[in-house]
């Protein structure tokens, strides 16, 4: 079968002002296994320039497959966009198998396919093996209704199969990275760059998050062949940067440790970015060298919140001293450190942002990132505010960058001015100018300044965009009712 995997354009500011677009691992993991089958497989990165639906009509039209799968790693905010899309092909060319996959589909597929009627199936779960199973079906005419994840139309009815097991062996099936001929995915200051994975999943319960729930159980790759695949990406892809996908690649420090020897072993100029647990950076302190020797410059630490009760309520099993143990340890040891703060967790005040900005001081991260808590229905933590009042209604905008829920002391526009004061403030102050410009290492400070341009532009047009373009609601609608 010929097959357009298509990554939807998105509106999330990232896509748009770092100018700089890493490829779509996901629908890469799909790619390979299909291509491995015998089938014609094409990427159509409509988020790489971004494509206007149109555009995107056009190149369907041209390449005229038998099939379409679409996904995007922002579930949430991108299927408003994926929805509008399939309807378009649909319009055009009827006979187009619109295939679907990710997060927000695998727990709204009921929902989507009662809307949506141009969309044929939907993809549950992990989908190398699932859309692999479902397109041998199709190309030999055959019955698909055995098939484990998947939910789809029979007559009048929706059909949802029971879930596919786990992929136990995530290096049973090849990720195509052939994909990628004709983009130049960049990262880290225009540097060829990839999207990879060390493991799946997440054995923490933080009652936000749904990785637990999605990836079910957490499985990690071969640490010897992880590397192999690496080093064959530096050398015929020319690949210099790799980010981590990982919720927490450490989990297991066996195999973290020998997957960090394997790849330090083969010497490689590489530029290493991901996420990671503090308390694990904590657990690790002995073998941090490995990670610095591998080519890690910069973690990501979930901080979330600076009120204990706060954590203990949404599971986020950690500590202060930890998190400020961990972001020391990597300094020590030149590697970046960037903090991530959510707000709207609690009922914040002013004096809330006041001492948040207090905490985010004394951790002294090297970079800060603020979001804003975005619910999906399918965590726990929707239970926690499924009677809370929204303020932003279109999906497109839940990104985590946008204040979706209402705070009952604060104005939107003063939630914003604090969010965007704390930022600058934490740009500005001492330390972090010093680092940016006296660094010790030309490379780390070099990534600095890279950082710090993008944050400036977004800075700006986030304040933009809010005052002058984004529409809030003004009804008072409940998170629960927004789903009905």
């Amino acid at each position: 079968m010929k097959i357009l995997l298509i990554n939807p354009p998105h509106l999330s500011i990232g896509s748009r002002l770092a100018h700089e677009h890493l490829p779509p691992l996901g629908l890469l993991t799909v790619g390979g296994p299909l291509i491995d089958a015998g089938h014609q497989v094409k990427l159509l990165d409509a988020d790489f320039k971004p494509l206007k639906h149109s555009q995107i009509l056009e190149k369907v039209l041209e390449e005229m497959p038998d099939a379409v799968l679409l996904g995007h790693s922002g579930s949430t905010s991108a299927q408003p966009i994926i929805n509008d899309i399939t309807q378009l092909i649909k319009e055009k060319v009827p006979h187009i198998i619109t295939i679907i996959g990710g997060v927000f589909p695998t727990y709204h597929w009921q929902e989507i396919l009662n809307k949506n009627p141009q969309i044929d199936f939907i993809v549950c779960g992990e989908g190398e093996e699932v859309a692999l199973n479902l397109i041998t079906q199709i190309s030999k005419n055959e019955s698909f209704e055995h098939i484990k994840g998947l939910a789809f139309r029979k007559g009048h009815d929706i059909i949802k199969t029971p879930p596919a097991e786990n992929i136990q062996d995530l290096d049973a099936y090849r990720i195509g990275w052939e994909l990628m001929e004709g983009y130049h995915y960049t990262y880290w200051g225009h540097k060829k760059a990839v999207v990879i994975q060390f493991s799946r999943g997440c054995p923490y319960p933080c009652t936000y998050c749904g990785q637990s729930l999605f990836w079910k159980k957490w499985r990690h790759r071969d640490p010897q062949l992880l590397a192999d695949e690496i080093e064959m990406l530096h050398y015929k892809y020319g690949i210099k940067v790799f980010n981590f996908a990982d919720e927490n690649p450490s989990s297991n420090p066996k195999a973290w440790r020998a997957f960090l020897e394997a790849l330090v072993a083969k010497n490689l100029p590489l530029i290493l970015v991901g996420s990671i647990r503090a308390d694990n950076i904590v657990r690790d302190a002995e073998f941090l060298h490995l990670y610095k020797k591998a080519g890690f410059e910069r973690f990501l630490l979930g901080i979330e919140n600076y009120d204990a009760v706060v954590l203990e309520n949404i599971k986020k099993a950690g500590t202060i001293s930890k998190d400020k143990e961990a972001i020391q340890l990597l300094r020590k040891h030149g590697i970046l450190s960037m903090a991530t703060y959510v707000v709207g967790f609690g009922e914040e005040r002013t004096k809330d942002f006041y001492y948040s900005l207090r905490q985010l001081l004394s951790y002294d991260p090297d970079q800060i990132q603020l979001l804003y808590v975005t619910p999906h229905k399918w965590t726990p933590y929707f239970e926690d505010v499924k009677d809370k009042e929204i303020i932003q209604t279109d999906q497109r905008l839940w990104d985590y960058k946008h204040q979706v829920i209402a705070t009952k002391h604060l104005k939107p526009w003063l939630v914003i001015l604090y969010v965007k004061l704390i930022e600058i403030i934490m740009q500005i102050r001492p330390n972090a100018l010093k680092r940016l410009f006296f660094y010790k290492e030309a490379r780390l400070r070099k990534a600095m300044w890279w950082y710090t341009k993008i944050g400036r532009r977004v800075w700006l047009w986030e304040l933009y965009q809010f005052f002058f373009v984004t529409k809030l609601s003004k009804k008072q609608l409940k998170m629960k009712d927004f789903w009905d």
